[in-house]
């Protein structure tokens, strides 16, 4: 599932092809005909993420919200739209610029976008997030950190990437009861984690070493995965610490896989 620096991305992408003007809506698969039909002709205002929400704001107060969740891709090109391939749930045209969208989670109209907000937690990629709620929710809890953090009420956009990285890099084990972090602890969690997702937007990919721990610094192979980028722990159970060496330990932890070093997260 897309983290949120890519909802961030493709919020952004959408506002600079179609914001502005009257955009065409069709759903080729059929699934979100009506939908599609009220929203076709009317202007795209404004775009927003929050978390892996992303919102599309029309004329006449119409939200547009889709939440890839697992499979859901977007895909846009220049010029007129090809003939749709696929199960194209949403097709968004305009003179210049077409923007497909398949398999989603969720694709529907919303009357009150601030009903979806509230059940949010805060994204450290946006300037309204208050940490300090979130700090509220996890220190009255025993459930463990890493469960927490991927809670979307908690924290909004972070997913396993990002979670398990940011353990990591603050030392602390993804098993740590929620109650049992210090304030500041959690205010550097967030300020990396915030830093972290802003360098993912920019660069579209998932980052989280430091750079003396790079391949090209350390003489190793890039590491290869379909979510690309440089880590720590995450997908490298089994493999040598690039800090400490220690092997690092995957186990299950909420229904998910939880990863991290024994040595260098005590």
């Amino acid at each position: 599932m897309p983290e949120g620096h890519t909802i961030h991305r493709l919020a952004a992408r959408h506002r600079s092809l179609l914001a502005g003007q009257p955009v065409a809506a069709a759903s080729p698969q059929g699934r979100f005909a009506a939908g599609a039909t009220l929203l076709s002709g009317t202007v795209l205002l404004d775009t927003e993420a929050y978390g892996k929400h992303l919102l599309h704001h029309y004329e006449g107060g119409r939200t547009l919200h889709v939440h890839l969740g697992l499979y859901g891709v977007f895909s846009d090109g220049v010029g007129p739209a090809p003939p749709p391939v696929g199960q194209v749930r949403l097709r968004l045209t305009t003179d210049r610029h077409w923007i497909d969208l398949r398999g989603p989670a969720a694709c529907e109209l919303i009357e009150e976008p601030s009903a979806l907000r509230a059940r949010l937690g805060a994204d450290p990629l946006r300037d309204d997030a208050d940490p300090d709620a979130a700090y509220g929710r996890l220190r009255r809890s025993s459930t463990p950190l890493a469960a927490l953090l991927l809670d979307q009420s908690i924290v909004a956009g972070a997913g396993l990437v990002y979670v398990s990285e940011v353990l990591f890099r603050a030392g602390i084990p993804p098993t740590r009861p929620g109650r049992g972090l210090a304030e500041g602890a959690f205010q550097e969690i967030w300020t990396d984690l915030r830093e972290l997702m802003k360098e993912g937007v920019a660069r579209g990919r998932i980052d989280t070493v430091h750079s003396h721990h790079m391949p090209e610094a350390m003489g190793r192979a890039p590491r290869v995965d379909r979510h690309g980028g440089e880590v720590y722990v995450y997908r490298r159970a089994g493999q040598p610490c690039l800090i400490c060496g220690t092997e690092i330990q995957r186990s299950g932890l909420a229904g998910r896989n939880s990863y991290w070093c024994p040595t260098c997260q005590q």
